[in-house]
């Protein structure tokens, strides 16, 4: 009971950090279209840069928030200069201009940041607590917090601000949207921004727990990327369950099988979701009727 307890914790603070990449990955994606794989990528500049900053001397919170700006303002850049001139694009090109963004950023985290791993302070400096047999870091609370956090915040944007609903109208019906005066293209350019920064506060938030390199982004980012799929490409809420399902299976198969199984595991449950369920386990629980 012990061991399963372990696992259950282990799984869920993984599938956490892969739940706000996939928060990332559906907020660009329902609003844009744009199946976003550089996604992994902002996390890995998040990380590194908090870190970066940490080290020069600023407080912990100051260099988070920095690090969030910073990694948020790329985000929109690359919006700017890449994504929105190629907006007519099909969407097998817009994916390739997204993994070669990708590629783009990691060769230049390998330039700014080199090949050494790097860790971040735990944001919480307190001794492991146990619970139910099952030894607790406490930078896990401190995911599990920030995760329930961001998932309120978010909640209210889109359903309570005027921002959060115009960014729901370009993605129901941009061409309706346009025609009340919604500009898409700044929509496009704010889903970008809001999906790096979330991005960001993921790299941060596992880099405590494991080292920072130039290249964590691409294995997150494809966990993350599966656990939108697994939940649901059209609902956040679908997605960050599906993300936690992959947390849980990567934890309970590298438990009792093999961790050199794990990711298999984890891709055979997608594809037999795919075969069963194309549009995701919680599709029909969690999407809007219209």
């Amino acid at each position: 009971m012990d061991l399963i307890m372990q696992y259950i914790v282990t799984g869920l603070t993984v599938g956490s950090i892969y739940a706000l990449i996939a928060i990332g990955f559906v907020t660009i994606y329902n609003i844009t279209g744009v199946l976003n794989f550089a996604q992994g990528e902002f996390a890995m500049i998040g990380a590194l840069t908090c870190i970066t900053f940490v080290n020069a001397g600023l407080p912990m919170f100051i260099s988070i928030v920095l690090a969030i700006v910073a990694t948020a303002i790329i985000g929109f850049v690359i919006e700017r200069t890449a994504i929105s001139q190629a907006r007519n694009s099909s969407v097998m090109n817009l994916i390739v201009i997204t993994v070669g963004l990708s590629i783009f950023l990691k060769g230049l985290g390998l330039i700014i940041w080199g090949t050494y791993p790097k860790q971040l302070a735990p944001i919480i400096r307190m001794d492991p607590i146990n619970f139910m047999g099952a030894v607790i870091n406490p930078q896990s609370i401190v995911i599990f917090i920030v995760l329930a956090i961001l998932l309120f915040v978010l909640y209210v944007f889109f359903d309570k601000t005027y921002i959060g609903s115009a960014l729901k109208a370009s993605e129901k019906n941009p061409r309706a949207a346009r025609l009340m005066g919604i500009n898409t293209k700044t929509m496009s350019a704010l889903a970008f921004t809001l999906a790096a920064a979330l991005g960001a506060i993921a790299g941060i938030m596992i880099s405590p727990l494991t080292d920072a390199t130039y290249e964590m982004g691409f294995l997150i980012g494809i966990k993350g990327f599966v656990g939108m799929v697994i939940g649901g490409m059209n609902n956040i809420s679908g997605a960050v369950m599906g993300a936690l399902l992959v947390g849980l299976l990567e934890a309970f198969s590298g438990g009792f099988v093999s961790t050199f199984y794990s990711d298999a595991i984890t891709f055979l449950v997608l594809i037999v979701v795919l075969f069963l369920k194309p549009n995701g386990l919680f599709a029909r629980a969690t999407g809007e009727r219209v």
